[in-house]
């Protein structure tokens, strides 16, 4: 469809929060949301409802059962704002999640707010994504509980395309849950012509699974997280050395093959329906 996708990954520390939206002819279409992660000054409950001046979201993904990828899950509910669709693994119950969950204590708001939602939003979607968003597409993949029992490696995975510009978002998995998926023809399949990578764990070591790379080379990988404290963030070289060609960056005139929030604040990414894309960053660094 004519128009452009505009895809923002918010800086949410350790944490994910991204958004989309098909932009055609002076207005936004539907918006998309994969994960609703938040920091100290910015919340997407806030930014839907103010920012954006709107009271419904369109489609929500949530890629991981853990609180980095729902911080502000209770929050669209108290700004009143519609979730209309939610979309997660499918494999396990609200709970079976539940039960997964207190087994590193109580549930937060957040998480007792997802796990109900797991048993509401369980009918056939109405209105599918890939109807009604403009030409994007979601191609969803995961691994099925009671096989996996770790949050992570049930993370929701989801290839993001438009107008043939392909982006993965992979929740948290680990290398288990990569294996497992790497097992699967049509994974594999889907993998071929990608163009970004959103890191796995917030790039952390456990997310960067060296075999995903015998079956795509991604221009640039994207990395959602916090200034690096610990030796498992540090896998900028890794991911640098199984990467393509890098992508130009307009805010900075520079091209690059790892971007991060920690760096870069937001990262938007603009694909246009000839196929062309375009980089801007918050920060000009």
């Amino acid at each position: 469809m004519p128009g452009q996708m505009v895809l923002r990954i918010w800086d949410v520390a350790h944490g994910a929060c991204a958004m989309l939206t098909h932009h055609h002819d002076g207005r936004d279409g539907r918006i998309a949301m994969i994960d609703s992660g938040s920091t100290v000054g910015w919340n997407p409950s806030t930014c839907i409802r103010n920012g954006l001046g709107r009271s419904t979201l369109d489609y929500l993904f949530i890629t991981n059962a853990d609180q980095d990828h729902m911080d502000d899950l209770q929050g669209l509910w108290d700004q009143n704002i519609a979730v209309t669709t939610l979309l997660r693994n499918p494999s396990y119950t609200g709970e079976d999640m539940r039960r997964l969950k207190r087994q590193s204590g109580p549930l937060t708001n957040d998480a007792q707010r997802y796990t109900s939602a797991c048993e509401v939003y369980n009918q056939p979607v109405t209105e599918p994504f890939n109807a009604y968003m403009g030409g994007i597409t979601a191609t969803t993949f995961w691994n099925n509980y009671p096989a996996f029992q770790s949050t992570n490696d049930l993370s929701l995975v989801i290839f993001i395309q438009y107008a043939g510009v392909k982006i993965l978002f992979p929740g948290d998995l680990e290398k288990p849950g990569w294996r497992a998926l790497l097992q699967r023809p049509d994974f594999c399949a889907e993998l071929h012509n990608l163009d970004f990578l959103v890191a796995s764990h917030h790039g952390r070591e456990n997310g960067f699974c060296p075999e995903l790379f015998n079956y795509c080379r991604p221009d640039a990988v994207i990395i959602s997280d916090k200034p690096i404290e610990h030796e498992t963030q540090q896998t900028v070289p890794d991911y640098r050395a199984v990467i393509g060609r890098g992508v130009p960056v307009r805010t900075t005139n520079k091209r690059r093959h790892v971007l991060t929030t920690r760096r870069d604040g937001w990262i938007q990414i603009t694909v246009f329906d000839n196929g062309w894309y375009a980089f801007d960053t918050e920060k000009r660094g």
